[in-house]
């Protein structure tokens, strides 16, 4: 597998910018759900994923071996492992997919059949 490049993350950012105003536009909920479900998952969701990245670069920072053992270093390294563990306490966020996935079929059971309104 070929190495990122900037070109490649920079058009992941801006396909989540495009997520953002589409969302921003009011689509149907259903729709927004289905979007967004996999940015939010457990596993492999973009808390995850980003707590993995920092964790990465603090390692990749840390064992450089020019000039990674001044204290200014070792506090950017502990900065991005602390930024890494509240981004992965951001993995509840799969729940609330849940919720709102309830909250839905609550709402459609509620406005029952075009009979019953």
């Amino acid at each position: 597998m070929p190495a990122p490049t900037p070109d490649t993350i920079r058009t992941l950012t801006e396909t989540l910018a495009d997520l953002t105003d589409y969302l921003r536009d009011d689509p149907d909920p259903e729709e927004a759900l289905a979007l967004v479900e996999p940015l939010l998952d457990e596993y492999t969701g973009l808390p995850v994923q980003l707590a993995d990245v920092l964790r990465a670069l603090a390692r990749t920072v840390q064992s450089h071996p020019d000039d990674s053992r001044t204290a200014e270093t070792a506090l950017l390294v502990a900065e991005l492992r602390t930024a890494a563990l509240q981004q992965s306490d951001q993995h509840t966020l799969h729940y609330i997919v849940d919720d709102l996935r309830s909250l839905n079929k609550a709402y459609d059971s509620e406005q029952g059949c075009s009979w019953c309104r």
